[in-house]
């Protein structure tokens, strides 16, 4: 095994009649914020427990919507993470990006000091942003006129200000912004870390997503879309991708955010390694603005593209252990996502674990994807795989192996995480298992 590797399609010439080898990255920290817990230990304990986070929702009066539950977080207070002041200026998904960024950057035991700040980028991604920010704002304009804005709205609304705000903080000077993807941001946001790395415009990345959107308004528009479960007797069951009996997906808030570095930086310095990303692809459906594509062709297309990128790391589609699926709990999402697993593996899709980890955390939507990156490799340092709960009632177009309601202790070595969101829009990133070097 080398400490590096080259797509077959994109060896590059080193000025000296030889190629240019891109260096392999690797995800050594992570932290996140869920409703499973507040930090990435407790969220993934309660995964491997089958614990569900969905339940009714505390902040808000949902009386006038047909659906009245989410995924919030419990028991988070800002003012044990950041300055009173500091946390009274910032939209909350600001906040929750910076208290997961501080958590990875702990797991990852990286002195930050210690590298060329040019080299240490960031990008938070997330759906909507600073959509809490603004809706108080135009409030505040009806009721008072225009001059009673804050002063902070603009850089609280700002998709990008997270990582602006997070580069500011550690005095990061790389590559700094935001992948806006829908609910495949989070996803897309590790994969153009991954490439960043690869191409040698920095050393390190503090990459992941953050969303605050649980909110009325949001709530409002997906309801009346009909795209929210309405199981409102039992909240828990609510999120039941690949079953037959789904109603709609659940939505949720949070955020995660991983370290990621080269192989050569992170051997450097000694770090623990969690797994090595291996591939990343991204693809438009060109189809719909709010349903997928009938038959997966933009989920299949993605996913082809980060198994392209994966070969040129010796693993051949029939090496996927493990997909992360997207698995909303939608009428249209789960067979189109099956189908273009099936596209993607053929043969071996039947042979693979599959799970949704959104039946239990719900769907997070422009940090969706980070968590179920870091659940990966969660997946890959311990060997369980966390299930798909409420389960019951296979849905018959959904026939691949999804470890319904209890976690599966397995040799998992490659992974595959699927994203895809409202646009069209798709991503995928694929991990391995880190081996070391070889003598």
């Amino acid at each position: 095994m080398t400490n590096s590797v080259n797509y077959p399609y994109t060896s590059q010439s080193n000025g000296t009649g030889g190629t240019y080898s891109p260096p392999r990255v690797v995800i050594t920290g992570m932290g996140a914020i869920t409703p499973l817990g507040l930090t990435m230990a407790d969220t993934w304990d309660n995964l491997l427990a089958g614990k569900s986070g969905i339940a009714t929702i505390s902040k808000f009066d949902t009386s006038e919507l047909r659906t009245t539950f989410g995924g919030e977080l419990k028991g988070f207070d800002p003012l044990e993470y950041l300055d009173r002041k500091e946390a009274r200026r910032l939209d909350p998904y600001i906040q929750y990006a910076m208290v997961a960024t501080q958590q990875a950057l702990a797991d990852s035991a990286i002195d930050l000091t210690q590298d060329e700040p040019h080299l240490i980028g960031v990008i938070i991604a997330s759906g909507i942003g600073g959509i809490q920010s603004l809706f108080e704002n135009v409030v505040l304009v009806q009721e008072k006129g225009l001059r009673r804005i804050s002063p902070f709205l603009v850089p609280n609304m700002l998709v990008d200000s997270a990582a602006g705000r997070i580069a500011i903080e550690y005095g990061l000077h790389g590559p700094n912004f935001a992948v806006v993807n829908a609910c495949a941001s989070g996803t897309a946001a590790t994969g153009e870390a991954f490439e960043l790395i690869r191409r040698g415009d920095a050393e390190v990345m503090i990459v992941g997503g953050a969303e605050a959107g649980l909110m009325p308004i949001t709530m409002a528009g997906f309801d009346v879309m009909g795209a929210l479960s309405q199981r409102n007797d039992d909240p828990a069951t609510a999120c039941r991708p690949f079953d037959a009996d789904r109603d709609g997906f659940v939505m949720s808030e949070g955020a995660a955010v991983m370290v990621m570095e080269s192989l050569e930086h992170a051997l450097g310095r000694g770090a623990r390694i969690y797994a090595e990303v291996i591939g990343y692809g991204n693809s438009a459906d060109a189809y719909h603005m709010a349903a997928p594509h009938t038959e997966g062709r933009g989920a299949r297309d993605a996913m082809r593209m980060a198994l392209r990128k994966a070969a040129a790391y010796g693993v051949p589609p029939q090496a996927v252990d493990y997909v992360n699926a997207h698995g909303t709990s939608t009428q249209l999402n789960d067979p189109g996502e099956t189908l273009a697993i099936k596209q993607v593996l053929d043969e071996h899709a039947y042979s693979t674990r599959i799970s949704s980890t959104k039946s239990m955390l719900g769907h997070m939507l422009g940090a969706a994807g980070a968590i179920e990156a870091m659940i990966c490799a969660k997946t890959i340092e311990t060997g369980w795989i966390a299930p798909t709960i409420n389960l019951h009632n296979p849905d018959p177009a959904c026939d691949l192996d999804y470890t319904p309601n209890v976690p599966v202790q397995a040799d998992v070595r490659v992974t595959m995480s699927n994203s895809f969101g409202f646009g069209g829009h798709n991503s995928c990133v694929m991990l391995r298992k880190y081996e070391g070097e070889a003598a």
